[in-house]
């Protein structure tokens, strides 16, 4: 037995999750994502708020993400320009999800 669930009830499913730190905008645009993966594959997925908790975080800036992995400051870059080189070292690496507000990325 199968229920399919809309945008807004994954994302509202997400929110309810107490271990988790998801701004409504993150959830919501976490949401479409994996309906796109899920639509892009043709793959029906199972909605698991633990796995999905697990594996993706909600960052407000790459800048924020890149530091807690390998990734280095350029001490002469200004703000915009270490935004994109922490956004590009990101998309080099793992799955971005941007939405206005922040980004979530696939742990790695």
């Amino acid at each position: 037995m199968k229920q399919t669930l809309t945008t807004s009830q994954v994302a509202d499913m997400l929110m309810q999750d107490d271990n988790a730190a998801w701004s409504y905008a993150g959830a919501r645009a976490l949401a479409e994502y994996l309906e796109q993966l899920e639509e892009d594959t043709g793959a029906d997925m199972d909605f698991d708020r633990v796995a999905i908790r697990c594996e993706f975080s909600e960052y407000d800036t790459a800048r924020e993400a890149a530091s807690n992995y390998d990734w280095e400051l350029d001490e002469d870059a200004d703000e915009d320009e270490a935004e994109k080189s922490a956004l590009q070292f990101l998309q080099d690496r793992t799955t971005v999800v941007e939405f206005t507000g922040g980004i979530i990325i696939q742990d790695f």
